[in-house]
């Protein structure tokens, strides 16, 4: 079953690092429509936040739960009483849902150090398009290259605890939707770099480690957690799991959802450039209705397929 489980996984690595290095290997051989970029990556937004919240949080609260309570059973003395096992199979409750609240603020806490750590001011970003940086190639660069690639690996360890739970149906959600938030992610990193004079050699070298940053912490996570025994190695999967939503939902909703709205304001202060600055302020965070439209789907597409299963 193991082996089925991490070809399974290996397969989804391979087509997600291919994906990622053909996404960002297009702004080096032709131009790709800003419209339909945004349109992209608005799509692969809902995604993330309808994959955390419909899938990921669910199925690593029933794991949690699960390894508490058959935790319990193994530990449970023939003679007690149905009133003591109530209460302990409340306490053991208890504590699964507290490890839950944990593991999502970690997932979270965790990209946002990566971020102030990486630079987040310094030009750090998941911009869909060229950018308009200040200064050469060099600190400003490396800091969007560390970020990126540590936000590539979280995104990883997603999907390499999701291939342990025996639900193939829940993996291919999460690989959906890492691949529809990091085409466009490989796609700015090249853009950006290329906008701030590196060679187009370093930039696919660079474009290299960001593509295979996801599947190498993908198995590196199936591995770890494969080698754990039993009853740790199911409490262990559910916490890696909600952990990688709180980074799916630090990501979707401080990042992309953000550059998104920055997006639909350069248009319009671009339209209303003659009036007050009052106008462009107005209407600059107002995001298109397709864009819109397509975040809604995204956001709703992981619960539709999850529901589509269970029936």
């Amino acid at each position: 079953m193991a082996f089925t489980e991490f070809g399974q996984l290996l397969l989804f690595s391979i087509s997600m690092l291919i994906g990622c290095f053909c996404a960002g290997m297009v702004p080096l051989s032709m131009t790709l429509s800003e419209s339909n970029l945004q349109l992209m990556s608005s799509l692969g937004a809902g995604l993330l936040v309808g994959t955390a919240l419909a899938v990921i949080i669910p199925e690593g609260v029933t794991i949690l739960i699960s390894s508490a309570h058959q935790g319990h059973s193994h530990d449970l003395p023939g003679g007690e009483g149905l009133v003591e096992s109530q209460e302990k199979e409340g306490m053991l409750t208890h504590d699964a849902s507290s490890s839950v609240g944990m593991a999502l603020t970690c997932g979270f806490i965790f990209m946002l150090l990566v971020d102030q750590i990486g630079g987040a001011h310094g030009g750090h970003s998941h911009t869909h398009g060229p950018v308009n940086s200040e200064g050469g190639f060099g600190k400003k660069s490396l800091s969007t290259i560390i970020g990126l690639v540590v936000h590539a690996a979280a995104d990883g360890i997603a999907l390499g605890a999701a291939s342990l739970t025996d639900k193939a149906e829940i993996e291919f959600i999460i690989f959906l939707a890492i691949m529809l938030h990091k085409a466009p992610a490989a796609f700015g990193l090249t853009s950006f770099l290329l906008h701030e004079g590196a060679d187009r050699t370093r930039v696919r070298k660079v474009l290299i480690i960001f593509s295979v940053a996801a599947p190498v912490a993908a198995i590196l996570t199936f591995l770890s957690l494969t080698t754990m025994s039993g009853g740790i190695s199911e409490y262990s999967t559910g916490w890696v799991m909600l952990f990688s939503a709180g980074t799916f939902l630090y990501v979707s909703t401080v990042h992309v959802l953000p550059e998104i709205s920055q997006e639909a304001a350069r248009t319009d202060s671009v339209i209303t450039l003659s009036e007050q600055e009052m106008t462009i302020q107005k209407s600059g965070a107002r995001i298109k209705w397709t864009n819109l439209a397509s975040l809604c789907c995204g956001t709703f597409l992981p619960v539709l397929l999850n529901m589509s299963h269970h029936h």
